[in-house]
């Protein structure tokens, strides 16, 4: 595989992604991600992209936020998308319940990345052990950081500190590092 591109929602997915990524597969893959204005923009335009991409040994994935979705259904809808491109091995992923619950699942990346110390001692809260059952995780962790969280100056400054080998108590993100990992291998 010498390409990997992937479909994310919103520019703050591609800030973190264009950090993590080069981190989870083999050196010298080429790695493209592409934003787009939001989940219907994404829903809307995904197929057209997937059936007109070039380049025939690249693989692809595909990133969107549950929100306040069912979880399967929304993860259905893309692959059948994805299926409609002719792209039916493209992974499909989804953050429970957004992108900031990956963050929260690994409050000493957000301590570090956002100067803030002693914040991982809230990590033995409660509703973050388990950050992706969080409806709200954008608001918590802008409470928790007193507003110097930001979405996309956030995840550029968080994402160089995460740890992508399982300290994370974010399932959905643990599952999303270990899916690339795994499509990068085929």
């Amino acid at each position: 595989m010498d390409s990997l591109v992937v479909f994310v929602e919103e520019e703050s997915a591609k800030e973190l992604l264009m950090r993590i990524l080069p981190c989870l597969v083999p050196e010298g893959t080429q790695i493209r991600v592409i934003a787009f204005e939001g989940k219907s923009d994404l829903e809307s335009q995904l197929a057209r992209k997937l059936r007109n991409w070039q380049n025939p040994s690249a693989r692809f994935v595909v990133l969107r936020d549950q929100d306040s979705g069912n979880c399967l259904e929304v993860k259905e809808r893309l692959k059948e998308l994805c299926l409609s491109a002719g792209k039916s091995e493209a992974l499909v992923r989804i953050a429970c319940h957004e992108l900031e619950s990956w963050y929260l699942g690994d409050l000493e990346a957000v301590g570090t990345g956002l100067s803030i110390p002693g914040i991982t001692r809230s990590s033995d809260k409660a509703k973050f052990r388990d950050p992706d059952r969080l409806n709200n995780a954008s608001q918590e962790l802008k409470s928790l950081t007193r507003g110097v969280y930001q979405k996309i100056s956030g995840s550029r400054r968080i994402a160089p500190h995460m740890d992508l080998a399982g300290r994370n108590r974010s399932t959905s993100f643990n599952i999303f590092c270990s899916g690339v990992r795994r499509l990068c291998e085929g």
